[in-house]
């Protein structure tokens, strides 16, 4: 028998995995529509049950290039700056877009590269999708990664004033490590990156 200073396990029956229900839209108004999204306010009982009302952003997707030069002995990011309003910030990032209706992701990602920096690339893949903000926001995010890239003139929309260079991939890290780069998308391309390098 135990002594009374020792612990006995209790045994517990293991929890049960709560039942999923099919998602049930109730109604949905649009509540506002803009030029690059609109939002809806969704009454909705979701798989878990709960019945709530959701306001949700509505966006056709993004797409973000991850172009690197990797011709030298440390690869290089090919990097924009352009002022984001919503920031009220210049941001350090990734060229990255949205994705036309109609249009598929890599189309995009080739359509975006050009237009902000000029650059074509031979070699793509694609490398993540994930939601940037998954409680309110409907848009994903597709990242390529774009090798054996080729300069020329890049062919900015009439609002967009972006300056771009190549910089070592060591100097962003550790800008990102250093909390000077704030972009998500930017963060996780990188972060990927690095990883994919390591597995190699």
């Amino acid at each position: 028998m135990p002594t009374p200073d020792q612990s006995t396990p209790i045994k517990t029956a293991p929890a049960k995995k709560p039942k999923s229900l099919p998602l049930k839209k109730l109604s949905s108004k649009i509540v506002f529509r803009g030029r690059v999204f609109e939002v809806t306010r969704d009454r909705v009982r979701e798989p878990n049950g709960v019945t709530a009302v959701r306001e949700v952003i509505r966006h056709s997707g993004s797409v973000v290039v991850l172009a690197v030069d990797d011709s030298a002995d440390e690869p290089r990011v090919l990097m924009e700056t352009q002022y984001r309003y919503a920031a009220q910030s210049y941001m350090f990032e990734l060229p990255a877009g949205r994705i036309d209706p109609g249009e598929d992701a890599l189309t995009a990602g080739k359509r975006e590269l050009l237009e902000e920096t000029g650059y074509t690339a031979r070699r793509w893949k694609r490398a993540l999708v994930f939601y940037p903000s998954p409680g309110f926001l409907e848009e994903t995010m597709t990242v390529f990664l774009a090798q054996s890239l080729k300069p020329g003139i890049a062919q900015p929309e009439s609002d967009e004033r972006i300056e771009h260079r190549l910089v070592p991939l060591s100097e962003v890290l550790r800008q990102i490590m250093s909390g000077r780069i704030r972009d998500g998308k930017t963060i996780a391309s990188i972060l990927w990156f690095v990883q994919s390098q390591k597995l190699r």
